[in-house]
């Protein structure tokens, strides 16, 4: 008799048959939330390799998203935790704490001697994905960093600054500083291993010490070298401090090892405890049944249960997708980018302004005319290092044949980083880069709704100013940035997200508000069986929930004005302008909705337009020309002398040190700069923070006293004279 053990979890599906405690054949795949053909896939490989027999052999699952699947199949559900305490138990009785790290949760486990035998405690979270697999593979594809290669690198050696793993969303805005501050993407996801084992030594320990004898499980723990690493690392630290004895001649570090089975733990647990059950236990009843379940059984409840999908029919696609659609002379990004590269273009002498926008996740350049037309654009996906992404746009610029460039002005998050740099005639504001563009545009608009990679934009004008605005910029929730992660964890190209979401009939309700609950309910729904179609559409019309009223705090949408135009990256996705057009109409029956040609690069024309209107000054442009971008050199400095000490927060500041002609150096600094160098300086949480020593700071003091004495507060005269009449008086 043969006995399979399945673990159906949040990312992946593991399986192994047993026969005579011997592993007879075993997997490993993602299921891309289709768990239940994934589980049939491999119930028929299983019978056809190696002879699992229905009504013959037996069958026990376990996993985050086995729940429905028992009764399918015959099989009986074991908890996930029981399973592998069983296997550790027999595999290595030795061990003492375990910590296994999955796709979407983590738990710890403790083996404490307690009279003859062993008392366990566990500790679990899979509410929040911080800390997990998909925690660090998000992370890792943001700054580009191939799977492969991720898990060769290293903790050991590693500068390391601070990196929140209690919370995806925070952990993301922390990569994000670190990246546009110029640290290295090796320093970075050594910082998030450190983060991801102090996260579980932290919170899922619950102040137990783990003894000698850890086992470390799961995928990331078993692919992550820089993770065991860490982990090695942390717990030698730990019996040190605590005093923990250690045996004779043993390295602490090899008493923390990673099992060569770690992925499939669960699976072994199951067929272990399935060896001690009844013959009559959990008989394989076939997949027939589960067949059924995927071809209609499902369908029907997803129908019951859930919403209708984005587009109720094709006549509906049609109207939808004549007004929106890219035939409405809304530019193309891929058209624009391959004639940016295209080489022997003729060169043009006319004096053009150019704009640039250094976003969280793009960079995007647009060149204009004297007389605001846009003659080129281009957009790239950030590199992951703002000198890079200057250098990557600028250098498509000018082999579109731009070479007289009047007036640059840049924006965005690495605006204030690449000014000087580069030579920027001005930086913008973000708001006043958008809202011109859009007013551009449509001058006559009520309401811009700017939504970006990382961040969401609301501004409300009246008589084409802006009378006021909302930003959120903390949370991932209602941005591209989290329908990027969410497309790439199903493997789906961006550019197909709007026609993969179009498919579904029917779509999940997702809860509105702070990312993270998305997230688990995300995960929630998926066990559930709704696929990646039904997910990402529900997602996309989640969107407007959390712009409008999470993010923009609007209640009242009729308020805000009749004609809204939509803005940003994340509006080239046409799923989400269908679910913003409904959302809109919903609240204003009246509403006039307008899409910018150019929503991704909106920023880079506001900017484009605020350089042409500098150029009325008539002063000499400060760019400092092609050739001085294409080559410039940098270095970046994060360690214990860049740490800034004006004030009890001791902001870890990283230096980056540019070759620029003129440039005067810093030999006094503690981290010097020789002449020809520049030093920008980035991580400072405070203006303070760009100043290095005393007599900087003297300078800067005197000037803010020299301002306060040319420009006096008014109203603290007025109350230290009211103060000091009263006093007198008395």
């Amino acid at each position: 008799m043969k006995i399979v053990g399945m673990d159906i979890g949040s990312t992946t599906v593991k399986a192994v048959v047993v026969e005579d405690g011997k592993p007879l054949w075993r997997d490993y795949q993602r299921h891309n939330t289709r768990q239940a053909e994934t589980v049939h896939d491999f119930l028929a490989r299983m019978e056809a390799e190696c002879g699992v027999f229905p009504e013959r052999d037996r069958i026990f699952l376990t996993g985050s998203g086995s729940g429905g699947f028992p009764p399918l199949v015959g099989g009986k559900f074991i908890q996930e935790v029981v399973a592998v305490a069983a296997a550790v138990e027999k595999i290595h009785p030795e061990v003492r704490f375990v910590s296994e790290i999955g796709g979407e949760d983590m738990k710890t486990l403790f083996f404490t001697p307690a009279g003859t035998g062993l008392a366990k405690q566990v500790y679990m979270q899979s509410a929040c994905s911080g800390g997990t697999g998909t925690f660090i593979e998000k992370t890792a594809r943001k700054l580009g960093i191939p799977t492969q290669e991720l898990a060769r690198m290293e903790y050991r050696g590693r500068s390391l600054h601070k990196i929140s793993a209690k919370c995806g969303i925070f952990a993301e805005a922390d990569a994000n500083t670190l990246v546009k501050a110029g640290v290295p993407v090796e320093e970075i996801i050594a910082s998030l291993y450190e983060a991801v084992v102090y996260q579980n030594l932290a919170t899922l320990t619950k102040g137990n010490t783990p003894l000698p004898g850890a086992l470390l499980l799961g995928g990331p723990n078993l692919f992550f070298e820089g993770l065991q690493q860490a982990w090695q690392h942390h717990l030698r630290k730990l019996w040190i401090e605590r005093s923990v004895p250690l045996p004779q001649g043993t390295d602490p570090e090899t008493l923390v090892r990673v099992s060569g089975d770690a992925l499939y733990f669960a699976c072994l647990g199951c067929a272990q405890i399935g060896e001690r059950e009844g013959r009559d236990i959990a008989v394989y009843r076939g997949s027939d049944k589960l067949r059924w379940w995927i071809d209609e059984g499902q369908h029907a409840q997803k129908a019951k249960q859930g919403a209708k999908g984005l587009l109720a029919s094709e006549e509906e696609r049609a109207i939808f997708l004549k007004k929106y659609g890219p035939s409405n002379g809304r530019c193309n990004r891929q058209d624009r980018s391959s004639r940016a590269s295209a080489p022997g273009t003729t060169a043009r002498t006319e004096t053009v302004f150019v704009g640039c926008d250094f976003g969280s996740t793009t960079a995007k350049a647009v060149v204009m005319s004297a007389r605001s037309e846009l003659l080129f654009s281009c957009y790239v996906m950030s590199e992951g290092n703002p000198i890079e992404d200057a250098k990557a746009v600028l250098r498509q610029v000018r082999a579109a044949g731009y070479g007289g460039i009047g007036a640059l002005a840049i924006t965005g998050y690495g605006k204030d980083l690449l000014k000087d740099i580069i030579g920027a005639d001005v930086g913008i504001v973000e708001t006043v880069a958008h809202a011109t563009a859009a007013l551009h545009f449509f001058p006559d608009a009520d309401v811009i709704c700017d939504v970006g990679g990382c961040d969401v934009k609301i501004m409300l004008l009246r008589q084409g100013t802006v009378s006021d605005f909302r930003l959120n910029s903390q949370c991932s929730s209602g941005n591209g940035a989290f329908l990027q992660a969410v497309a790439e964890r199903y493997d789906v190209p961006l550019e197909q997200y709007a026609e993969r979401a179009f498919r579904a009939k029917a779509m999940p309700t997702l809860a509105m508000g702070c990312g993270v609950f998305l997230q688990s309910d995300i995960v929630n729904q998926q066990r559930k069986g709704w696929s990646a179609e039904e997910i990402m559409a529900s997602l996309a019309a989640v969107l407007p929930l959390n712009v409008w009223v999470y993010a923009g705090q609007l209640q009242n949408l009729a308020n805000a004005g009749r004609k809204f135009v939509l803005q940003g990256g994340t509006h080239r996705n046409l799923a989400v302008v269908k679910a913003q057009v409904d959302f809109v109409t919903s609240k204003v029956p009246n509403a006039e909705i307008v899409v910018h040609p150019h929503p991704g690069e909106a920023g880079a024309i506001g900017a484009a337009l605020c350089a042409l209107n500098w150029s009325y000054g008539a002063s000499p442009t400060r760019f400092r020309g092609f050739d001085q971008v294409e080559v410039l050199a940098y270095q970046s400095t994060t360690s214990e002398h860049t740490t800034c000490r004006w004030c009890p927060v001791n902001c870890r500041r990283t230096f980056i040190d540019v070759r620029l002609a003129g440039a005067k150096g810093r030999p006094w600094s503690k981290v010097p700069v020789a002449e020809g160098w520049e030093r920008v300086i980035s991580g400072n949480s405070c203006p303070k923070g760009l100043l290095e020593d005393a007599n900087e700071m003297r300078v800067v003091k005197a000037k803010l006293e020299e301002t306060k004495r040319v420009f006096p507060n008014v109203a603290e005269m007025v109350r230290e004279d009211a103060f000091r009449r009263a006093k007198s008086e008395s």
